[in-house]
């Protein structure tokens, strides 16, 4: 049986082009230039003699082609994947790289991966952060499972902060991340000791603009909660870096809003202290986000069910 059709790196270009609804980041997702993509897809609309996308002066939309188009062709590249992934002979394991957010790499899975490396000693894990991981942050090239060529041994998952919504991929939820206010025990004994809600105006309050910008909450949103008034939502220290809001935090400098998860290592330890039980909500959560084409690879399945069951207990103290 002959197929008619069109050349298969404009349908790629289209598929990356139509998730992210940006020729740009599409280039960036498959190494290409903005202009390469944009010659892929009008050569796709020539062949179709259909218009795919509607280009607007910032951004672009889908018409109505292009939305029925898109389903079948991401299934489409799903199953020559999965064919590829059948058919290849792979003596070695290679590597299996994790892309995820900076500050769940450094305060939640590395403290961990002691456990994953004594349990599967033969997976060769490569762990890479990037901001990139989180929804609406801008896009990142080296965050995109195309990063990582699937025609090889080497494959790759991404641990996402966002909505869960990713379409073609498998996609485990680990849990949910509600904020905190954490400190140093110190501030519950200082100059202005914080024993009370009405307290926490008198202390120094730290900003991570890494969170706040894209996912995280405002400290607005606690002190509303708290039933306090805040009279400068900018006062106090900025950082670029949670790892640095992190670290100013267990020295005392002020409070932070903070992850639960993610600080509830350093809150067993007695590292840190949460004076209040006020947690602003998050509509994000934590996911696992694999290519289903490489879902069956034994590194892959390995760190899975690991992680997976990491995250059921991921309140448990860790071995110091």
């Amino acid at each position: 049986m002959s197929y008619r059709l069109p050349p298969l790196s404009s349908l790629r270009a289209f598929e990356a082009a139509a998730r992210h609804l940006s020729f740009k980041n599409a280039a960036q997702e498959l190494s290409v230039t903005p202009t390469a993509i944009s010659h892929q897809i009008k050569t796709l609309e020539d062949y179709l003699d259909q218009e795919l996308f509607v280009r607007l002066t910032r951004s672009l939309e889908l018409t109505p082609q292009g939305q029925a188009m898109l389903p079948k062709v991401r299934e489409g590249l799903e199953c020559f994947a999965a064919a590829v992934e059948s058919a290849v002979q792979r003596p070695t394991q290679g590597r299996l790289v994790v892309m995820l957010p900076p500050s769940f790499a450094t305060r939640w899975l590395v403290p961990r991966l002691r456990r994953f490396a004594e349990a599967e000693p033969s997976v060769h894990l490569q762990v890479m952060r990037s901001l990139g991981t989180i929804d609406g942050y801008p896009a990142d090239g080296a965050a995109s499972l195309d990063a990582v060529d699937l025609r090889e041994e080497d494959s790759m998952v991404v641990i996402r902060f966002g909505s869960g919504d990713y379409p073609g991929y498998q996609v485990d939820r680990m849990f949910g991340s509600d904020y905190i206010a954490v400190c140093s025990p110190k501030l519950l004994d200082g100059t202005h000791p914080l024993r009370e809600r009405a307290d926490m105006q008198h202390q120094i309050l730290l900003h991570d603009d890494t969170t706040t910008e894209w996912a995280g909450p405002r400290w607005e949103e606690w002190f509303r909660l708290a039933g306090l008034n805040l009279a400068n939502p900018q006062a106090g220290p900025h950082f670029s870096d949670s790892g640095m809001v992190y670290v100013a935090a267990l020295d005392g400098l002020g409070v932070a809003l903070a992850s639960k998860p993610l600080v509830a290592n350093a809150l067993v330890q007695g590292r840190l202290v949460a004076p209040f039980d006020i947690a602003v909500g998050q509509k994000f959560a934590y996911y696992l986000v694999t290519p289903k084409a490489t879902a069956q690879r034994p590194a892959v399945v390995a760190f899975r069910q690991w992680l997976l069951q990491e995250a059921q207990t991921q309140a448990r103290p860790l071995a110091v």
